[in-house]
C-alpha cells in the first residue's frame, strides 16, 4: 500500500503536477524570494520594516500592481529582488490568466458538446431532440404560461444532437449527450431533483420511435417515481404501454391529427378554435383549476370565474371531464373547473 501511494504521488504530483500545484509553488517561492530577500537588503538601512511589511511588497510587487508605499533603496534590492520579481509577476500573471480562460472556454465547450452535469433542483429535461422547431415551440408555449418557472432551468437530453444549436443557447438551455434510457445519462442532467419531464418522440412519423419512449419513461419514473412525466406517442397502440410505464400523461398526435381532419370536415373552423384555446402565446386559453372550497351549486362557481374575467365550461372529476353542465349541477371538493381565460387562475376557494 505504502510503495502505491509513494509511486502514486511521484507520478501525479512531482513528474505531471496539475496546473494549480504548480501555480502555488511557484507563487509560494515568488513570494518567499521577495520577501526574503526585500528584508535581507533594505532593513539594515530601515530597521523599522517587518516581515508584513515585506510580504506585503512582494504581493504588490508580483501582482504589478506598485502602490509604491514600500520600494527597494538599495541597490541589491532593485536589482536582485525588484527587478527578477516584476518581470517574473507579470510572466506569473499571465499563466494564471491563461489558466483561468482555458478552464473557462473548456468547461463552455464541454457544455455545448453535451458533457456536462448539472445539479439544478426543480427543474425541466426535455429526452430527445426531433428538430429546432418542435423544441423552440415547446419552449415557447411553456415561457408564456406563468405557471411555468423558468429560473429552475432547462435541460435537453439527446443521443444524436452533436452541439447545443445557437438558438437554445440564447433561450439559457443546457445539454446533455447521451441515452436518455440509461441512468448514467439521467444523473448528469439531475432527474432526480427534476420536477417536470417531456419525452419528445425521435422521429415524429415513425411509430418505432414509441419504443425508445417507453424506455425512457421506465427509467425516468424508476429513479424518480415523483416526477411530472408527459410523453408524445405516435401509434395509439402503444398509449397505453407508456401508461404502464408511470407515465403521467401521453399525448397521442396521431390520433389528434385524426380528430382534427374529421371535425374540420364537419365543421370548417374548429382547428382554428382550439389552436386559440390551446395555445398560450395568443388569446384566450383553457385552463383546469383544483376547486378547494366547500360543495356548491355549478352556477354559484359560475359567477365566481365570471368575477375572475374566466368563462366556467365544465368540471373534471377524477379523470372524467362533462361540458354544458346544468347551473344545479353539486360541484365537490377536490373538483376542477375547466374554464377559458386570458390568464391562469389561483386556486378557487
Amino acid at each position: 500500500m505504502t510503495h502505491w501511494l509513494v509511486h502514486w504521488f511521484s507520478r501525479r504530483m512531482l513528474r505531471h503536477p496539475p496546473a494549480a500545484l504548480r501555480v502555488i509553488v511557484l507563487l509560494t517561492a515568488t513570494l518567499a524570494y521577495g520577501s526574503t530577500g526585500f528584508m535581507y537588503f533594505e532593513l539594515p538601512a530601515n530597521p523599522s520594516l517587518t516581515w508584513a511589511d515585506s510580504i506585503w511588497y512582494a504581493i504588490v510587487t508580483v501582482t504589478t500592481v506598485g502602490y509604491g508605499d514600500f520600494s527597494p533603496a538599495s541597490l541589491g534590492g532593485r536589482f536582485l529582488v525588484a527587478t527578477p520579481m516584476m518581470f517574473f509577476g507579470i510572466g506569473l500573471l499571465g499563466y494564471v490568466l491563461s489558466l483561468a480562460a482555458s478552464a473557462l472556454v473548456e468547461q463552455k465547450s464541454k457544455e455545448a458538446h453535451g458533457m456536462g452535469q448539472f445539479d439544478f433542483s426543480g427543474h425541466l429535461v426535455i429526452c430527445n431532440f426531433p428538430n429546432l422547431g418542435v423544441i423552440e415551440h415547446v419552449l415557447g408555449e411553456l415561457g408564456a404560461d406563468a405557471a411555468f418557472e423558468r429560473r429552475h432551468g432547462i435541460v435537453l437530453v439527446d443521443s444524436d444532437l452533436m452541439e447545443l444549436p445557437p438558438e437554445l443557447v440564447k433561450r439559457d438551455v443546457h445539454f446533455v449527450r447521451g441515452d436518455p434510457s440509461r441512468d448514467e445519462t439521467l444523473v448528469r442532467a439531475n432527474i432526480d431533483e427534476a420536477k417536470h419531464v417531456i419525452v419528445l418522440s425521435k422521429r415524429p412519423n415513425d411509430a418505432t420511435s414509441d419504443m425508445q419512449n417507453i424506455a425512457i419513461v421506465l427509467a425516468i419514473e424508476a429513479r424518480h417515481p415523483e416526477i411530472h412525466s408527459v410523453s408524445q406517442c405516435i401509434d395509439p397502440a402503444n398509449e397505453e404501454l407508456l401508461r404502464k410505464a408511470k407515465c403521467d400523461r401521453v399525448v397521442c398526435t396521431s390520433q389528434f391529427d385524426a380528430h382534427f381532419v374529421a371535425t374540420e370536415l364537419l365543421n370548417p373552423g374548429v382547428q382554428d378554435v382550439v389552436h386559440e384555446l390551446t395555445s398560450a402565446l395568443h388569446g384566450e386559453q383553457l385552463y383546469i383549476t383544483p376547486y378547494a372550497g366547500p360543495p356548491c351549486r355549478l352556477e354559484d362557481l359560475s359567477r365566481k370565474c365570471q368575477t375572475a374575467g374566466h368563462l366556467l365550461i365544465g368540471i373534471r372529476r377524477g379523470t372524467d371531464v362533462t361540458l354544458n353542465l346544468p347551473a344545479g349541477f353539486q360541484v365537490q371538493t377536490n373538483d376542477q373547473a375547466v374554464t377559458i381565460g386570458t390568464k391562469r387562475l389561483a386556486r378557487l376557494q
